[in-house]
């Protein structure tokens, strides 16, 4: 098992309980999803993994470690993200921002060779290299960002709304390179309001409804799921709630 987090609890400030009592695992060379509307927790549940949000009970063990909630050892563990809106340097050249994702690695000689390999997944960003990051397109910069986290050689790769605001073509895009990223190796943690597509994609997903794992299965078990079908694929015309009548996990 890559990754087990085990009844976690995040809260902001003492009114807004986040996270209740969360548990999944990621299994090493899978994408897992995990879809949810908006303010279902998704995107808290990123930044507690990668250490920005500090759990108030819970426990995270990644490669047999239970990790603390510190960036930069978590990063150093092997884990990075992508985050929701890219998040770039935008005063930075596209050259800056790749070498921001490697800054913690020491083996500068394989840099130039992993470089290669994300001009392989993005051959655009070979001709950008000297250009500001901030005056890419969306999508382009979408392409930034997933090759920074790339650059740390993460053995998981989480990935936050990656095809938050892009154009349809490029959503296409951006979901094939994510499997080729799996293919070659990277296991994805992908949490996305786009669930038809995430779910077409994902050998395991979960459902996250306001801070509560409500479902489970195989990406094509949910994808099949009535109650998944009409709260998040738009099949039904009446939209279910998959909590309505229960309470609170």
């Amino acid at each position: 098992m890559l990754l087990r987090v085990e009844d976690l609890n995040v809260y902001y400030g003492e009114a807004v309980h986040a996270l209740r009592n969360v548990s999944f695992e990621v299994q090493e060379g899978e994408i897992l999803s995990i879809i949810g509307a908006n303010g279902a927790g998704k995107s808290t549940l990123m930044w507690t993994l990668i250490g920005q949000l500090k759990p108030r009970s819970g426990k995270i063990t990644f490669r047999g470690e239970v990790m603390k909630p510190v960036p930069h050892a978590v990063v150093s563990a092997g884990m990075a993200l992508v985050p929701e809106r890219r998040r770039l340097f935008p005063n930075l050249t596209v050259r800056e921002n790749l070498m921001m994702g490697a800054y913690l690695r020491g083996d500068r000689g394989a840099v130039q060779k992993d470089l290669e390999y994300i001009f392989s997944l993005f051959p655009i960003l070979k001709e950008r290299l000297n250009q500001y990051a901030g005056t890419l397109s969306g999508g382009q910069q979408q392409m930034v960002a997933t090759a920074r986290g790339l650059m740390s050689r993460p053995k998981l790769l989480l990935m936050d709304e990656p095809s938050l605001g892009l154009a349809p073509i490029l959503v296409n895009q951006i979901f094939e390179t994510i499997q080729e990223i799996s293919r070659q190796g990277t296991t994805i943690l992908l949490v996305e309001q786009n669930a038809k597509k995430s779910l077409a994609i994902a050998h395991r997903a979960y459902v996250l409804e306001v801070g509560c794992i409500v479902r489970t299965g195989t990406g094509q078990e949910l994808l099949n799921d009535p109650a998944v079908q009409a709260a998040y694929l738009g099949v039904s015309q009446h939209k279910e709630v998959i909590l309505e009548g229960k309470e609170p996990c």
